[in-house]
């Protein structure tokens, strides 16, 4: 893996008025011209993504989002995609015209930004135009504000140094593996070839898996379901099997009953959401009828197989468990629609392809309506009868 994927980088907005320099400040931060710069209004319509690596701290994602007073067409269609996104923020940047500031608007924005405990920057540009008296106004009317020109690239370098130290001071990423076995341990990775492995290459989970073995110092042994019982027996002392949730089943039978098992999905479970609450969520498989409504989430889109997990296995468990038919909806991406209400159970898929701040957000819709929430890993799990044994090692 050459590159950071988007969904392991924190997130970072930047909001604020139309014209108040936001682009501007994005490609001053970004060192390249990125977003597009216009005096029109209106100029930014969707958001506009782009990863880069903020020196020293690492990989970031900036987004820079539509004007919050858009008067153009479209304009409140914009303002809400913006919002939207601050349900998988980490940090933001609220950029201030210091020559006609908005501080009705920048009220309305941080109260939804503290909705998702998503902490922000206030960096107020146009410095080079303003006065001493004016300044001093702003002063009075910001906490902790940083004064910025695009045109003169001043407070530029402040500004990386403040969204630097916060960043720092946020949760750190939680280890895949690292944080479950001593240096020096033996991981066995069961992955599975079949139709739905990509040709050439192997998946995203199944690679940051190996990524965060090797950063901890923990011996990773990769092989085909095929392959496994010979490599049981020609390696000794193996500390966990780490299979594709597709075959558990199979390795649950071939590996000795005292050794330790668990699936990529689960432990991703572990790492982008709440181990604990998807587990809880699986209580509701216990009374899972006919007619009931289950929502699927998808992080990505993707072709669908005949042996697509989401589309097509998932779904023949749940009847199975259910005892007859069931209403599936399905979501692909970030984040739910408006309610959730009417669902019965929400199943989320490993969440490789976003970060962990979206899934807990959902987790936290889904505790504030009381809906049960659970995901792939574990669903098949209970399913072939192993969700004790695979969620063993985490205890």
């Amino acid at each position: 893996m050459n590159i950071t994927p988007n969904a392991n980088r924190k997130h970072i907005g930047i909001y604020g008025n139309t014209n108040s320099g936001k682009s501007s400040l994005m490609n001053k931060i970004l060192g390249q011209e990125v977003s597009l710069v216009s005096s029109v209004e209106g100029t930014t319509t969707d958001p506009v993504q782009k990863a880069m690596e903020l020196i020293p701290f690492g990989p970031i994602l900036l987004i820079d989002t539509a004007g919050l007073e858009d008067k153009s067409e479209l304009g409140s269609v914009r303002i809400k995609k913006s919002y939207e996104y601050l349900k998988r923020l980490d940090f933001a940047i609220y950029v201030v015209d210091g020559k006609h500031i908005d501080f009705d608007t920048y009220k309305v924005w941080k109260k939804e930004a503290n909705k998702y405990n998503v902490k922000h920057i206030v960096a107020v540009n146009k410095i080079d135009l303003l006065t001493e008296e004016e300044i001093s106004t702003i002063k009075k009317l910001f906490n902790d504000v940083i004064f910025t020109s695009v045109k003169n690239n001043e407070g530029i370098e402040t500004l990386k140094e403040e969204l630097i130290k916060n960043l720092e001071q946020e949760e750190e990423d939680k280890p895949i593996v690292g944080d479950l076995l001593t240096y020096g341990s033996k991981v066995i990775l069961v992955v599975p070839i079949d139709s739905e492995a990509p040709k050439g290459r192997i998946i995203l989970p199944q690679v940051q898996v190996i990524r965060d073995c090797l950063d901890h110092g923990i011996k990773t042994y990769v092989v085909r379901d095929t392959e496994l019982n010979e490599a049981i027996n020609e390696l000794h002392d193996i500390d966990l099997v780490i299979t594709d949730s597709q075959a558990f089943k199979e390795v649950e039978s071939i590996i000795p009953k005292e050794m330790n098992l668990t699936s990529f999905s689960i432990l991703f479970a572990r790492q982008k959401g709440e181990l604990s609450e998807f587990l809880e969520g699986t209580k509701k498989l216990d009374t899972l009828k006919p007619n009931d409504k289950v929502l699927i989430c998808e992080s990505c889109t993707h072709n669908v197989s005949h042996e697509d997990i989401g589309r097509v296995k998932i779904p023949r468990m749940l009847k199975k468990i259910a005892g007859g038919d069931i209403n599936i909806e399905y979501k692909v991406g970030y984040d739910f629609d408006e309610s959730i209400e009417a669902y019965d159970l929400i199943i989320h898929c490993g969440a490789c392809m976003v970060n962990r701040k979206s899934v807990i957000n959902k987790i936290n819709t889904c505790k504030e309506k009381n809906i049960p929430i659970t995901n792939y890993g574990m669903v098949i799990a209970y399913f072939t009868g192993i969700l004790d044994r695979s969620v063993s090692i985490f205890k």
